[in-house]
Parts: structure tokens; sequence; C-alpha cells
């Protein structure tokens, strides 16, 4: 975000001291989302996901998580930060009397790529690079993919964290 609108100062950010470029407002009333994962935002990049509204969340309203085969209650005012463009997520139906709203954060992975590229689009960066730049620029594609993962935890890190 620094780097992005230290170039394009006629931006601004959605919140002050976001670390999101995008927001989203669900108004609904009732928003339910199918099962997907959001493929054009930054695969190892992460998602905010609030919950608004007024419905009773042990019966609906449930954050699903199909990846990781977890169901979890999700009442209004709660948030959770996941990498949606990997893990697929879903959430339930609430009742016919009920009231749901969603509220998202998150950056497309255009915007990270725009800021990589030195601010041009793809074709333009990639048809200006040399043969050796080029042969470069898969290497370090190659690498950012394990860079990406290396930033979540280990099931092993998780456990010796917790004493477990």
């Amino acid at each position: 975000m620094r780097d992005l609108l230290g170039h394009h100062p006629q931006l601004r950010p959605n919140f002050k001291n976001s670390v999101f470029a995008c927001a989203t407002f669900n108004f609904g009333p009732a928003t339910c989302t199918l099962d997907h994962r959001d493929c054009a935002n930054l695969p190892f990049g992460l998602c905010s996901i609030t919950s608004l509204g007024s419905f009773n969340p042990r019966t609906g309203g449930h954050l699903v998580l199909w990846d990781l085969r977890l169901v979890i209650e999700f009442p209004p005012g709660s948030t959770a930060i996941i990498p949606s463009a990997t893990l697929r997520h879903s959430n339930t139906e609430i009742g016919p009397d009920e009231e749901r709203f969603s509220f998202t954060q998150y950056t497309a992975g255009g915007i990270f790529r725009w800021v990589d590229q030195g601010f041009q689009p793809s074709p333009e960066y990639y048809s200006a690079l040399d043969v050796g730049a080029k042969a470069a620029f898969h290497q370090r594609a190659a690498a950012r993919w394990k860079e990406g993962i290396s930033l979540f935890s280990t099931l092993e890190e998780l456990r010796a964290d917790s004493g477990a």
C-alpha cells in the first residue's frame, strides 16, 4: 500500500492505516454466499470478513471453510481473516425474519502485480524484458510461491506455540 499510494498520490486508502486496498459492503438483507475462492486475490494474501446484522448465529450465518471441513458459528460483529484466494469458503442461510450483512477487505492480486512490475500492465512489463530478465522473472515467480507459503504457520509450529 505504501508503494502504491506513493506512486499514485491521487489514490486514497479506504480507511486510515488499512493494509487492504479494497473493501466490499454486502447489504443483504440476507447476505449468503455459495462456496467459492476469490481467485483474483493474491494466493497467499489474506481477506478480512466481518459479519453484521441481526440473526441467531446458532441457527444460521455460519462461516464454512470447506477445505478444512469446518463450520464455524459466526455471530454479528465477528471478523475472520482467511486466505480467500486459496481457501474455499461460504456462509449458511439465516432465518426468514433475520438480517445478515457482510463487510470484506482484501487486495486484488493485480494490484500486487502492478506494483511489482513497476506500475505498468503485465504485457508492457514482460515485452520490455530481455531474455535474461525474462528468465530471472520466471525464477522470481517460482520462488514467490514458496515465499508466500512460508508466511503461513505449520501444524508443528502451532502445536509448539500452544504447548500441545
